[in-house]
């Protein structure tokens, strides 16, 4: 499988996900986890669900706003049957629950606050990626 190298929209997305989560922190003094936002809008705490609602669309209507200003959309495709992506979404809410957030959370806002525990659960993230992609391409041979 050969994946695009596109290293000037990559830089430009980190630098637009960085910003975003340095204003979040400036404005309104929260950690840009997309879990916890989301898990915040769904049970909303009096004059929380605003900036969460609005921190989500943002993230939704995104890719609608690359379109309108590049001409290309944003490419995605799916090699992955549908009941294996509603497997692997549980097991990621599961790990998410167990280590207190996500990715973003902890990669971006966690590793640059030095967060010992974000260092370690973003390792933890990647080796178990690493660790299912080398079973799923070489162990069952699939995708």
């Amino acid at each position: 499988m050969l994946t695009e190298f596109t290293p000037l929209p990559a830089l430009a997305g980190g630098m637009l996900i960085g910003l975003s989560a340095v204003l979040l922190m400036a404005f309104h003094g929260r950690i840009a986890g997309m879990t916890g936002i989301l898990a915040g809008a769904l049970r909303p705490i009096a004059g929380d669900w605003g900036w969460r609602a609005a921190f989500l669309v943002g993230a939704i209507i995104a890719p609608v706003l690359v379109l309108a200003v590049s001409g290309q959309a944003v490419s995605f495709t799916n090699i992955v049957p549908v009941p294996l992506l509603i497997v692997g979404g549980i097991v990621v809410g599961i790990g998410v629950s167990f280590g207190g957030g996500c990715t973003s959370g902890h990669g971006v806002c966690g590793i640059a606050r030095l967060s010992s525990r974000s260092i370690v659960a973003t390792a933890t993230f990647m080796l178990a990626a690493f660790a299912t992609v080398y079973v799923a391409r070489h162990v069952l041979g699939a995708f």
